[in-house]
């Protein structure tokens, strides 16, 4: 399974989709602030599942349909920062998807996830992190789960990936940094927590039109190993 994420920067980037998507071969398209009101039914192939629509700059996901069949959706706003509080960016920061694998006629669940800008604290994004993981397991208990997008965490991650292993889950970060804007905050932004997925690949894609560089993660789960054997 192939899934890109992509922050779009305001929209911005929203162009590039359809060539990423058709470029990479991908299955799964996730991306954040996006104007949710702009977005297309169909990308490069893919069919949008789902978006958020509280939010000023939201988040959407996109399937492969000859691939997967939609099953269930859940939108889900976090604890706020003070950021959000007073601008009022975003109210959902976490849009996960179950969905029905045809050929290995299982279910999987993939998200996309946008946490608090740096004006926060570490510690309420880990608070966003943790409660956004803990509602991807009401979708469907002990299925696998890639959790892909825009972290805000680029200092420390070693503490974030303790407490993510607690839960069951693993950080994978990608080859190169995900984020050039600004110098000093120059690092890894975007990125992966999965469980029950084996993470072969997080790449970090060309720069376009965003301040993040879009990331390509490339993932399998047992059914694959088990259809490629036989």
């Amino acid at each position: 399974m192939k899934v890109i994420s992509y922050n779009l920067r305001k929209h911005r980037a929203a162009r590039e989709l359809v060539d990423l998507v058709e470029r990479y071969s991908a299955d799964v398209l996730c991306v954040q602030e996006c104007d949710t009101t702009a977005i297309p039914e169909h990308v490069g192939g893919l069919r949008l599942a789902d978006s958020t629509n509280r939010n000023r700059l939201g988040l959407a996901l996109y399937y492969r349909e000859n691939t997967y069949r939609l099953v269930d959706v859940r939108a889900l706003a976090l604890k706020k920062s003070l950021h959000d509080r007073v601008l009022k960016p975003a109210e959902e920061r976490m849009l996960g998807v179950r969905l029905h694998d045809i050929d290995d006629r299982r279910d999987i669940i993939v998200a996309s996830f946008h946490a608090a800008p740096l004006t926060a604290l570490n510690s309420l994004r880990r608070h966003q992190i943790r409660t956004a993981l803990t509602e991807l397991g009401e979708l469907g208990e002990g299925l696998p789960a890639l959790m892909v997008g825009d972290f805000n965490y680029p200092v420390f991650k070693e503490n974030l990936g303790q407490k993510v292993r607690e839960q069951g889950y693993e950080l994978t970060l990608s080859d190169s940094r995900t984020y050039t804007r600004y110098r000093f905050f120059r690092g890894h932004y975007d990125f992966a927590t999965s469980v029950g997925f084996t993470i072969d690949r997080v790449r970090t894609l060309p720069q376009g039109l965003s301040d993040h560089l879009p990331i390509l993660v490339t993932a399998s789960h047992p059914a694959d190993a088990a259809r490629n054997v036989a």
